[in-house]
């Protein structure tokens, strides 16, 4: 049986939202689209809420699914769906509060490529930056 994981895609301007891994575990110390496990029982909407909430300390409204795909990590397979996410600010003058990563910031979708970004949220980047581009 497939695992499933959310990414939290929060857009601003030309920008995505990206957070820094810290450093523990095996992508520790890399960027990624925020996100995490979705629990047994609960919906791909209602994990996005609490991923963000305990990652980020805020409450975000969850929108459309953009895309997903499919890896393995540990020799199991998982599911990553992408959902565009409405945070209530930038956390730019109120800062976010972060449990899972040392910073974030926003991005263009360029500058992503020069990031070290993990593997699994760069199977999603083309779709994402698609979508980003034709809103």
């Amino acid at each position: 049986m497939s695992k499933t994981s959310i990414a939290c895609i929060a857009l601003w301007k030309d920008k995505v939202l990206v957070a820094h891994r810290n450093p523990v575990g095996q992508m520790g110390n890399r960027w990624e689209f925020p996100g995490g496990k979705v629990e047994e029982g609960e919906s791909d909407y209602v994990a996005v809420v609490r991923e963000f909430m305990e990652e980020f300390g805020v409450k975000v409204r969850v929108g459309e699914k953009i895309t997903q795909a499919e890896f393995e990590h540990n020799e199991k397979k998982v599911q990553l769906h992408a959902y565009r996410i409405y945070v209530p600010h930038k956390g730019l003058f109120f800062k976010y509060k972060l449990t899972e990563h040392t910073e974030y910031k926003w991005v263009t979708f360029d500058e992503i490529k020069n990031l070290d970004f993990v593997d699994s949220d760069m199977l999603l980047y083309p779709e994402v930056r698609k979508y980003a581009e034709s809103i």
